[in-house]
């Protein structure tokens, strides 16, 4: 292996936002010219929230979606490998294993699965849900990744990733790497609504495939400082979501310092301020969806790039199986090498998007 490997990817449970793109995206468009870069469409991770047959139904169109939001945002999959996780039945194989080695305790203390319950109306906290870090580090450590572009909410993930890849290293020798985290500029992106992070499942996100219409609307009625009532009412510039937003998006800083100045004086109103958003915002996402819409009209392109990289995965996927089983010692895979067993395989399906 020439390059180190990085691991990141999505949930398909829509399409993207703004938030995915400076929490994660921007890094992983540039890490390619340096690392040879995995990018997993997790639809497994969608059962630990959203078992049901009508989600599981959508889960299909989803990774479509992400796919053209991969190559919209710079993506490219002559020099990335983009893969669909439940594709590789390797990845099942090594979270079962993985499974031993953490604690009950351990994953409870994982402070973002509790706002994965919470958002997803869950009373209780499934096992799956709970399994969520284990499941999430086999993803990453299958392909030996040494770097994951993640958000600021899943840092702690990937810390039970380091902590599993040191135990099995300690108990059977020296197999994975312990992956670093790479976080974005804005780790985290607040929603249109203030009160949390951009998510799809709240419905405060802009996603990067928006039109300007929805932009708009999104923008205009985005929360900004409560207090303020009228406009000549001096406003609060910090915490303001309008502003993050603005210094997140708007390139134009001579204009960005007037519209802050005026508005803690109170001589701008939230219209404008808002109006303004909206057009960097527009602008901002013009490219991506220029070339969004390109890659629309290719048939066959998702299929394509979806089949290489689960071929590329599955490659990288035995080969690390082969050195963990080794490792370990484990008998029955000992015994399906030693006496020529064919080892189980499974066809990758038709790729159907409705």
């Amino acid at each position: 292996m020439n390059r180190k490997r990085i691991l990141s990817g999505d949930r398909p449970t829509g399409r993207l936002h703004l938030g995915h793109l400076v929490g994660s995206l921007l890094n992983r468009v540039q890490l390619q010219e340096e690392y040879d870069c995995f990018f997993i469409i997790a639809d497994l991770h969608v059962l630990t929230t959203q078992p049901e047959k009508a989600a599981v139904a959508q889960v299909a169109q989803n990774v479509r979606h992400i796919v053209l939001d991969y190559l919209a945002a710079g993506i490219d999959p002559e020099r990335s490998t983009i893969f669909v996780q439940s594709a590789v039945p390797e990845t099942y194989e090594l979270s079962l294993l993985f499974q031993m080695l953490v604690t009950v305790p351990r994953l409870e203390r994982v402070p973002s699965l509790k706002d994965m319950a919470r958002d997803a109306s869950l009373d209780v906290m499934p096992y799956g849900l709970l399994g969520y870090p284990v499941l999430q580090a086999a993803d990453i450590l299958l392909p030996r990744a040494h770097l994951v572009p993640v958000g600021k909410d899943n840092e702690a993930h990937v810390e039970v990733t380091r902590e599993i890849a040191r135990r099995f290293n300690r108990l059977y020798g020296k197999v994975f790497p312990e992956p670093e985290a790479l976080l974005g500029e804005l780790p985290v992106l607040v929603g249109t609504d203030g009160q949390a992070k951009m998510s799809k499942s709240r419905g405060n996100a802009i996603n990067l495939s928006d039109d300007d219409e929805i932009v708009n609307r999104q923008v205009m009625n985005m929360y900004t400082d409560p207090q303020r009532i009228r406009v000549d009412i001096p406003g609060r510039v910090e915490d303001n979501p309008v502003f993050i937003y603005h210094d997140a998006f708007n390139p134009n800083l001579e204009e960005l310092e007037d519209l802050k100045l005026r508005y803690r004086q109170g001589k701008v109103g939230d219209v404008e301020v808002k109006r303004k958003l909206a057009h960097a915002i527009n602008r901002f996402l013009e490219p991506y969806r220029e070339r969004r819409a390109k890659y629309e009209v290719q048939p066959g392109i998702v299929d394509d790039v979806l089949v290489e990289g689960i071929r590329r995965t599955r490659q990288i996927a035995q080969e690390t199986m082969a050195m963990v089983y080794e490792a370990m010692g484990l008998y029955g895979p000992h015994l399906i090498k030693t006496h020529s067993m064919p080892p189980l395989r499974m066809e990758v399906p038709a790729l159907a998007y409705c």
